[in-house]
Parts: structure tokens; C-alpha cells; sequence
């Protein structure tokens, strides 16, 4: 629907909604300070609503603004993504537009591995659905485990997996920055 059918549209459910609450053009005038004039052409179509209009007719009709604009549904708003398997883990998508804060679903399997820290560029989120996650952060190592949560600056060297008792399911929250390419973190010298 593009914006001037969603705008055609506008007049006549104003005067709709007017008429089912029973209420005349000069009481509408009188509660929202709109002319009755302005108020008809409003109805009609021969005016153009605008934010200035339409925000204190929608109050008088205690209305969400979407309600008396008649924005097109949104469609179905479950997220129906493709698991992505990458270096052994299994992930989620839980977010749908490009860019921005991304938001991952992801289950590592049982496997002992050794930490192989790195660093990127953002800042992250994780959250331990179930399971035991291991997190080697800068000099800290740490076992999460389900309902405990951990937010860390990408650029300290971090890494993080299963414990090796068994898989461990967590979410991972994390902005653009966060997709680069991770670059190992090695010390000077080394």
C-alpha cells in the first residue's frame, strides 16, 4: 500500500470513528481545539492530515495513532531462520535486518577444546540457556551456567565454549562490529 492510499484512507475512518462514538464535528472541535472546518475537510479528504491534526483526535478518541492512520499489517512476525553450522556450532538468527544489533541463538557441542583467544571490534552480550559455558576473558576464566548472563568489550581477548561435561546453549547479542573477522590476540614478542 503505498503512502498516499494509506493517507486516502485517513478522511473516511475519521469520520467513521466520529459517528460510532456519536460525537458531532463541534464537539470534536471543542475538545481537540481543531476547527470544525478544518475537521470536515479532514474528513473528506480535502485536507491533508498531519501529526499536528491527527495526534489530538486521536487522544480525543482515546486511539492509538495507528488506529485512526490504518497502517498496513506488519505481516507475521516470527522470525523463521536457517540454522548457520560455522567451525562446529550451531547458530541461530534471531534478528532479521542487516546491520545493528545482531542476536544469535547458538548451541556449541560437548567437546574440550583449548582456548584460542582473539579480539574484534564491539561489544557483546551472552546468556546460558542450558548447560555450562566456559569464558576466557582477558585474565579471567569463568563457568557460566544457565540463567547467568556476561557483557565484556570485544576488544579484551575473549573466547569462549562448552566445558567439555557436555553442549551448552546460549544467546549472543552483538552490534555490526561484532561481525568482523576475528583477529587472533598475541602478545608482543610472541
Amino acid at each position: 500500500m503505498t503512502t498516499d492510499e494509506v493517507l486516502a484512507g485517513v478522511g473516511p475512518r475519521l469520520r467513521q470513528m466520529r459517528k460510532e462514538r456519536e460525537v458531532t464535528l463541534a464537539a470534536l472541535s471543542e475538545t481537540t481545539g481543531i476547527s470544525v472546518s478544518t475537521l470536515s475537510r479532514l474528513e473528506s479528504g480535502l485536507r491533508k492530515p498531519s501529526l499536528e491534526l491527527l495526534l489530538p483526535i486521536a487522544r480525543a478518541h482515546q486511539v492509538a495513532l495507528d488506529e485512526l492512520v490504518g497502517t498496513p499489517p506488519t505481516g507475521d512476525p516470527r522470525v523463521r531462520s536457517k540454522p548457520i553450522v560455522m567451525g562446529g556450532r550451531t547458530h541461530w538468527p534471531l534478528t532479521r535486518q542487516p546491520g545493528g544489533l545482531q542476536a544469535y541463538k547458538v548451541l556449541e557441542p560437548k567437546r574440550r577444546q583449548e582456548p584460542d583467544p582473539r579480539t574484534h571490534e564491539g561489544y557483546e552480550w551472552l546468556y546460558v540457556l542450558s548447560g555450562k559455558l566456559r569464558l576466557v576473558l582477558g585474565e579471567h576464566d569463568v563457568v557460566l551456567t544457565a540463567g547467568e548472563a556476561a557483557e565484556f568489550d570485544t576488544r579484551v581477548p575473549h573466547w569462549f565454549g562448552s566445558t567439555g561435561e557436555g553442549p551448552v546453549e546460549f544467546l549472543s547479542l552483538f552490534g555490526p562490529q561484532g561481525e568482523r573477522m576475528h583477529v587472533r590476540a598475541r602478545p608482543k614478542g610472541a
